[in-house]
């Protein structure tokens, strides 16, 4: 994969770059993990600049996350509010939780969307919840940027100290990858099995809200 990526990063130079983090971000068929090292390879390599090679993954991953916002923000919450109501056990979340992640958001969004934007899986995904709740576009576009221009240069200037010895980039990102990967199926497990006990205890306290 990787000699994929140097040819075409070489070979389509800023523009591939861009076109390959927009693709990584809309539909993952290879990680940034890989991408922007490689771009930074060839930046130490001379043939492009560490800024350009930034500029061009943070403009890229932008563009898939602007499309993703928009596709939820479209949708909105309420039309999202049937499929929770009827498949909320296999998403494991109810609409009382949805309302509580609106707020949440309501008060957290930027730093929530910023972190998101650096955490493996998560990055990809977070322009959802942010576009469903309406989040403001001019905060999640400064938000968003932040974390993803610190996400790609990190990656492109791990890229460009290491040469050519991407192995070593691989080696640390590929078990924190993988380890993330396994916590969100672990919590998804766990949510499972609590399930029906969250239910009960969203029921009551429903009814007890509802009796004073």
């Amino acid at each position: 994969m990787n000699d994929w990526v140097f040819r075409l990063v070489e070979s389509a130079d800023y523009v591939g770059i861009f076109l390959l983090m927009l693709l990584e971000t809309v539909f993952p068929p290879i990680p940034s993990e890989v991408i922007m090292p490689v771009a930074g390879v060839i930046a130490h390599n001379g043939d492009l600049s560490l800024a350009g090679v930034i500029a061009a993954g943070t403009g890229g991953a932008m563009a898939g996350n602007v499309i993703w916002y928009l596709v939820a923000r479209i949708v909105g919450l309420e039309r999202f509010r049937p499929l929770i109501e009827r498949h909320g056990r296999w998403l494991t979340i109810d609409w009382p939780e949805v309302e509580r992640a609106q707020r949440l958001f309501g008060r957290f969004g930027g730093v929530i969307v910023m972190v998101g934007r650096m955490i493996p899986t998560i990055r990809s995904v977070v322009s959802l919840p942010a576009g469903l709740v309406h989040m403001r576009l001019a905060g999640f576009l400064i938000w968003s940027t932040i974390g993803t221009a610190i996400w790609s240069a990190g990656l492109a200037i791990a890229g460009w100290l290491l040469g050519n010895q991407m192995g070593d980039v691989e080696k640390v990102l590929g078990p924190v990858s993988t380890l993330i990967i396994v916590l969100i199926v672990g919590l998804y497990i766990y949510r499972q099995l609590t399930w029906n006990k969250r239910r009960r205890a969203a029921e009551e306290a429903e009814r007890a809200d509802q009796a004073d």
